[in-house]
């Protein structure tokens, strides 16, 4: 065997243990960077998100469920049922039949057309909501608007990118449902991710249901806790059931109710408990 052979073939093999080396050390900087982007993921998934505002007329923080407060167009004002029900008296003291924005004091329309104009004024002002139920009308079909999901896809995404949450929610159920899209679970599951982040109750105990059809108790708990904390009952239902059969402590249960009645404590007033019990409509948990 010549001794060039040999320097050849030390050399490959040094090459070879050297690119082992390598590889090695990627794939652990790899795994560590992976296991880094999953724990940021994951914090900023079950961070807490911040409360709904609060009413513009009683400051009293908003509930979570739609039929607890009512957008007005004309001033792109969300109310919150107190406030819409409450009487209107005149200087002399008589109540009165008032047919104005309790807001704005613009006078309310019944018209479904007047109402778009409203909303499409709104739009062009970058009124998130406004782009959100415009989009939700050209899904369904309503109120004038021929039915279209790429148009309600549009308008969603414009909402969400102004911080409207319910609009990345509705992106996720497309995806998930393959309404105006291809079905892509992913993709359902980063929107809908998206809508948690932002604050959105619905889409926060739907990745909890989601978790806990596959087996990933502990992530749904987590899911559940912080709907709960954000008035959303379902969540504090399961909860429940889940510590019947044995896979919340009592001390987390308690914690469940604990942050439920906080929030109960931050929105309920006597003034909305009248307006919820003439309507229905007007119910806000």
């Amino acid at each position: 065997m010549s001794i060039s052979y040999l320097i050849s073939y030390d050399v490959l093999v040094s090459i070879t243990a050297a690119s082992i080396v390598l590889l090695l050390i990627w794939f652990i900087l790899g795994v560590r960077s992976s296991n880094n982007k999953n724990k940021d993921h994951d914090k900023e998934l079950f961070k807490q998100p911040l409360p709904e505002e609060d009413c513009p007329i009683c400051f009293l923080r908003l509930p979570y469920l739609g039929s607890g407060s009512r957008y007005y167009a004309c001033c792109g004002k969300v109310i919150c049922c107190g406030c819409v029900h409450a009487p209107v008296y005149d200087d002399q003291g008589n109540e009165i039949d008032d047919q104005k924005c309790p807001f704005c004091r613009s006078l309310r329309t019944s018209s479904d057309e007047e109402l778009n104009e409203m909303e499409k004024k709104r739009i062009e002002a970058d009124d998130d909501i406004a782009l959100f139920n415009i989009g939700v009308y050209y899904r369904d079909g309503r109120y004038g608007f021929p039915q279209d999901y790429t148009k309600a896809l549009e308008l969603w995404h414009r909402a969400g990118e102004l911080g409207h949450a319910a609009a990345y929610r509705n992106i996720g159920v497309a995806y998930e449902t393959g309404r105006g899209v291809e079905v892509d679970k992913k993709k359902s599951e980063y929107y809908h991710e998206l809508a948690a982040i932002k604050g959105d109750t619905g889409a926060r105990f739907s990745l909890g249901c989601h978790e806990a059809c596959a087996g990933n108790t502990e992530r749904a708990i987590k899911h559940f806790m912080i709907a709960a904390r954000s008035g959303h009952s379902g969540s504090l239902k399961d909860i429940q059931q889940f510590y019947g059969y044995g896979f919340v402590t009592k001390e987390d249960y308690t914690v469940a109710l604990q942050l439920y009645q906080t929030y109960l404590g931050e929105i309920k007033s006597s003034q909305r408990d009248k307006a919820a019990a003439a309507n229905e409509e007007y119910r806000y948990y």
